[in-house]
């Protein structure tokens, strides 16, 4: 939405921007902005045996259907039946889902018919959350921020989504980029699978799981997403501390 920025600038200052590519959106139109950095850059990477071993042998996906009501209720049947393809070409393949308390009813009653019966995670449980990320061999992910969780803790994964048809016929007269994965973005690339609208099939994602599953593809993106973790701040000073330094500096500018 390239005219979110001119809106912004009526009433507001200064943008502390999580990610790096947004400072020149901020500044173009008259706004101040730091690139402080994205909260997931401070996460500790937990080492996958460590995951692992609460886990056991065999191949492990994590599954995250959305953390909206509207995401479950579309991806939630299709996911659902990508995993029936899966059960076939992978038939010790367990399943887990990490819950967002808002949909954790949804979730529950929208997987009871699946193919394969996931491990439901306590919702809200974050440390669980990451463990199953560390220790699964690959996700199955609604588009969104959780992206760079998964990217965090060396997850390779594929992402989906679908909206209403009407909406995206407006979004797709008003998007300027051609991936909505973070990792994809901040690497310039197209690494992580990502498949939108009438592409969100039970086909399309099983054979893109596949590969990641076997242990073949996964490479390529635990190389972007370690360049995708460098870019939102990984390494460096924390975005907390930036945050602040930002403001302060800001402040005492002004006074």
């Amino acid at each position: 939405r390239p005219g979110r920025a001119r809106l912004m600038a009526q009433s507001v200052d200064h943008v502390l921007a999580l990610l790096p590519f947004e400072p020149p959106y901020m500044t173009a139109a008259g706004m101040g902005c730091d690139f402080v950095g994205h909260p997931v850059a401070a996460l500790p990477r937990i080492p996958r045996e460590v995951a692992r071993a609460g886990y056991g042998p065999g191949p492990l996906l994590t599954v995250l259907p959305g953390s909206r009501r509207s995401e479950v209720a579309r991806l939630a049947p299709i996911f659902g039946a990508a995993l029936g393809r899966l059960a076939v070409a992978v038939p010790d393949l367990r399943v887990v889902i990490p819950v967002a308390p808002n949909v954790a009813g949804e979730v529950a009653a929208a997987v009871a018919g699946w193919p394969v019966t996931p491990q439901l995670l306590t919702p809200g449980d974050d440390a669980a959350k990451l463990t199953a990320f560390a220790a699964s061999d690959a996700a199955l992910a609604a588009s969104g921020t959780v992206v760079l969780e998964l990217a965090a803790m060396g997850c390779p994964m594929v992402a989906a989504y679908r909206v209403h048809p009407l909406t995206a016929l407006v979004v797709r007269q008003l998007v300027r980029v051609r991936t909505g994965n973070l990792v994809n973005l901040l690497t310039e690339s197209q690494v992580v699978p990502e498949f939108l609208q009438e592409r969100c099939t039970p086909d399309a994602l099983a054979g893109a799981l596949i590969p990641l599953l076997s242990g073949t593809g996964a490479a390529a993106q635990r190389a972007a997403m370690g360049q995708a973790m460098d870019a939102v701040g990984r390494g460096g000073p924390p975005p907390a501390d930036r945050a602040a330094e930002a403001v302060l500096r800001v402040l005492g500018a002004r006074a």
